[in-house]
């Protein structure tokens, strides 16, 4: 099995996209709010609430609108990042070190064709492995880094973040803290 540290195709990272400033402010908002503890890892939902038993969106899951907090950024994925769009839904997901969360692809009926995450916090590596030949692909996932998934990268490939509590860069191995993804979406309805 092949493993490479690069991207798959419709993959684009952008190093640095929130300053550390803008990023303490996002962890404040976040903590400031109501975590929920019903996964093994602490989630928000914004927007629309995913239903991770039926693995579905629907339209009484609306929420009411994104937080005001969020709209600069959201402002900033819609006009200088392949995002493209105002998000709807948002999903904030805390990783403590030796959490993660599973291979998959965003729920393909649920969201539009485009994701975008936005690593605070702290560092994390990526694992991205194609459905059909099990190709994989390792992307460090830096503090403030923000990856967007578009074609290829968002149907063809999955993703997942190993449980683990450090990472080996570069020949080091390098502690995780805690991590927190803010996840930004389109529902299809």
């Amino acid at each position: 099995m092949t493993i490479k540290s690069t991207l798959p195709p419709g993959a684009i990272l952008l190093p640095g996209f929130v300053t550390v400033a803008e990023e303490e402010a996002l962890l404040r908002a976040l903590d400031g709010g109501a975590w929920s503890s019903e996964l093994k890892r602490r989630v928000q939902h914004f927007g629309y609430r995913y239903d991770y038993r039926a693995r579905a969106v629907t339209a009484d899951a609306w929420l009411g609108y994104l937080p005001d907090w969020l709209m600069p950024l959201c402002r900033r994925l819609e006009t200088e990042t392949p995002f493209r769009r105002m998000p709807d839904q948002a999903i904030a997901n805390e990783y403590m070190p030796g959490q993660g969360i599973a291979a998959h692809v965003d729920c393909v009926p649920c969201f539009s064709d485009r994701v975008a995450s936005l690593s605070l916090g702290s560092a994390c590596e990526m694992i991205f492995r194609h459905r059909e030949t099990g190709e994989r692909l390792l992307v460090r996932l830096d503090q403030n880094a923000l990856i967007v998934l578009t074609g290829a990268a968002r149907y063809d490939w999955t993703h997942e973040i190993p449980a683990r509590k450090s990472d080996v860069v570069n020949g080091e191995r390098v502690q995780r803290a805690r991590r927190v993804s803010l996840t930004f979406r389109n529902v299809v309805i």
